[in-house]
């Protein structure tokens, strides 16, 4: 029994690497501006998550080096620099207008735009198909009255 006991503990040890993180603050200021920071900033690893959601590894690291940064006094705006130099803009969870990515910001409208356009051409065309002037339906009836 011991030996049942012994292996479903070690069976379940190799599960649990949970690491500890909590990161002493000051004050309850800081946790806020942790807490908005980690939020901000988008997982490398989960993509979808932002560090303060994620449980990878990476993000373990990049939260333990954003609790460094705050420690060392630097700013929101220093500490996203920071990290965007590092990593790139696909740190950020919203990324930045800029003109390097106003295709992702704008096409959604574009596309939509240009649906409409071909979509009011294609009423307007069906339309102008669809009217025949009344000199061409007398002439309709003309003909189908001679043929019968």
């Amino acid at each position: 029994m011991k030996t049942f006991i012994t292996c479903i503990m070690i069976f379940f040890s190799v599960f649990i690497q949970a690491e500890d993180q909590r990161f002493s603050f000051s004050d309850p200021a800081q946790i806020e501006r942790f807490r908005e920071l980690t939020e901000e900033l988008r997982c490398l690893v989960c993509q979808n998550q932002s560090l303060a959601d994620s449980d990878a590894p990476l993000a373990n690291d990049l939260r333990k080096r954003v609790f460094g940064l705050m420690s060392n006094g630097k700013s929101d705006d220093q500490i996203i620099e920071e990290l965007v130099k590092v990593y790139g803009e696909f740190v950020l969870y919203r990324p930045r207008m800029t003109p390097q990515n106003y295709l992702l910001w704008f096409a959604p409208v574009l596309l939509v735009l240009i649906g409409i356009i071909i979509v009011v051409v294609m009423i307007r065309r069906r339309s102008e198909l669809v009217q025949v002037s009344q000199t061409d339906l007398e002439k309709a009836k003309q003909l189908l009255e001679e043929e019968q």
